[in-house]
């Protein structure tokens, strides 16, 4: 409580929110990020319910199981990162998610479906690779309002992507994890363009 919160070596931040079209990359990823972050969110835990009857207690035990997995496991992402670099880690975080959207459409295991759901949640933590490409491509003084741009466009897809992929479903509720497969693959194609300066180059 004694100790000076700010730390005065930081650059001057900018006060308002600015959009630049060097980091187009980092936008579009953040969007393709949210977008898949919704079917996580609304769909997976749907068709669990759904689709394998799931009850609330195996829906909690499964939650419990991601959070204990993340807690032991994300140091070991952040030190895959450093050490791999953000393209191959994000590359392999978009391979994976296609074979588990694949997976969520076409199996018909209960066991395989919850294994998927634990594989979803710890390859969502991969996503921290797109901010720490942007941190290392972006001018010190753009950092806190392009983040704030980043989080709105993450954001953006949350409006609508739960709307209609709730049509979708009622039409074949494998429409949505067959969008997920498509924007994997997406986000796969954008991430061979992630290119780093030779100071923080990935591998």
């Amino acid at each position: 409580m004694l100790l000076d919160p700010l730390n005065r070596n930081i650059v001057p931040q900018h006060k308002r929110m600015i959009i630049k079209r060097r980091y187009w990359l980092f936008y579009a990823l953040t969007f393709m990020a949210g977008a898949r972050r919704q079917i996580f969110v609304a769909f997976a835990v749907f068709l669990l319910v759904k689709k394998f009857h799931y009850s609330v207690q195996s829906v909690t035990i499964l939650f419990v199981v991601n959070n204990l997995v993340n807690y032991f496991l994300n140091p070991l992402i952040g030190r895959a990162i450093n050490y791999f670099g953000e393209r191959k880690i994000l590359s392999l975080e978009y391979s994976a998610l296609f074979v588990i959207f694949f997976m969520y459409a076409h199996t018909d295991s209960k066991i395989i479906v919850g294994l998927m759901y634990i594989l979803d949640h710890i390859f969502f933590n991969f996503a921290i690779a797109i901010r720490t490409y942007f941190q290392k491509i972006a001018d010190p003084k753009d950092i806190a309002s392009s983040m704030a741009v980043g989080f709105t466009i993450n954001h953006i897809a949350a409006v609508f992507i739960p709307a209609i992929g709730g049509v979708l479903w009622m039409v074949n509720y494998k429409i949505p994890f067959w969008a997920g497969m498509g924007m994997s693959l997406i986000s796969l194609i954008l991430t061979q363009a992630i290119r780093l300066p030779a100071a923080g180059r990935s591998r």
